[in-house]
């Protein structure tokens, strides 16, 4: 009898790779550049279905990239990134349409349209890729803001917001769908800790409630080590280490550590990499 990930593939047409597997999403030697500088170098990372997993990592590391080459609006060099068992790379563009809309995403800065109310840009996708008459959207729309707290807000503008609920709007708007997948990119950023606190406790919330499997790419490490099953910190384009916060945190790795418990000082230097200080203030290093 087929899985239902090979019925998935089967029907978008493409070569499905180890669709019975317990990962959702898997990574192999992936490569990608940007002229001379290489982003990712020999990448390989695995996200299970039904966990949250965490991408970490020091500023520049590239962690909203992978993001973008996990929803194939980058293609990488080299390497492989199959989603549910299908190789992204071998999806004509209705296809990759169609792959996409079992995500959701979080954009980091929540990304409300503001000329329209909060009710109107939680159904915006059920508006465009839906025939979903529009009792049965507003159905779907109160019941996601409900779930994040704000079906009294659905008549304001997002400009009437704080950063918070503006937030937890762009969450109902990421599950509207009903994902397989919840992307959240820096969810955490800017909030006050009442806030962060309620997303936080909505990541987890929502992951198990709906079943789904969630990626969050974030910096603070503390409210990451409370909702994530497993993290990754990627560094110098590959992972330098992987498994669940505990384990992290009591790494020996000195990057792990710097990374992990915030010090100055470590792997990660404070400077970039830059000619020598002296010769550059009198100027030979252009000599």
């Amino acid at each position: 009898m087929l899985s239902r990930a090979k019925i998935r593939g089967a029907s978008l047409g493409v070569r499905v790779v180890n669709s019975d597997s317990e990962n959702l999403v898997e990574i192999h030697d992936l490569m990608y550049s940007r002229g001379t500088r290489v982003i990712f170098k020999d990448l390989n990372l695995t996200i299970k279905r039904g966990e949250v997993t965490a991408l970490m990592g020091p500023s520049g590391t590239g962690k909203t990239t992978l993001l973008r080459l996990i929803t194939r609006q980058l293609i990488p060099q080299q390497g492989s990134i199959c989603v549910n068992g299908v190789d992204i790379a071998t999806l004509n563009q209705d296809r990759l349409y169609e792959l996409r809309r079992r995500f959701g995403m979080l954009f980091q800065n929540g990304a409300l349209l503001t000329d329209l109310n909060v009710f109107e840009n939680v159904a915006f996708p059920l508006r465009e890729h839906t025939k979903l008459t529009n009792r049965l959207i507003r159905h779907v729309v109160l019941t996601k803001l409900h779930a994040v707290g704000l079906r009294g807000a659905a008549d304001m503008s997002p400009t009437q917001l704080s950063g918070g609920m503006a937030r937890r709007v762009a969450l109902a708007r990421a599950m509207v769908m009903d994902p397989e997948i919840l992307i959240y990119d820096e969810p955490f950023v800017g909030l006050d800790p009442i806030s962060m606190g309620v997303i936080v406790r909505l990541v987890r919330r929502m992951n198990d409630a709906l079943g789904i499997t969630s990626i969050v790419v974030s910096h603070d490490v503390a409210e990451v080590s409370t909702v994530a099953d497993r993290s990754y910190l990627i560094s110098d384009g590959k992972v330098a280490a992987s498994g669940s916060p505990e384990e992290l945190s009591s790494a020996k790795s000195e990057l792990v550590q710097q990374f992990m418990h915030g010090m100055a000082d470590g792997p990660v230097a404070f400077h970039f990499d830059a000619p020598n200080y002296a010769d550059q203030l009198l100027g030979r290093d252009s000599e």
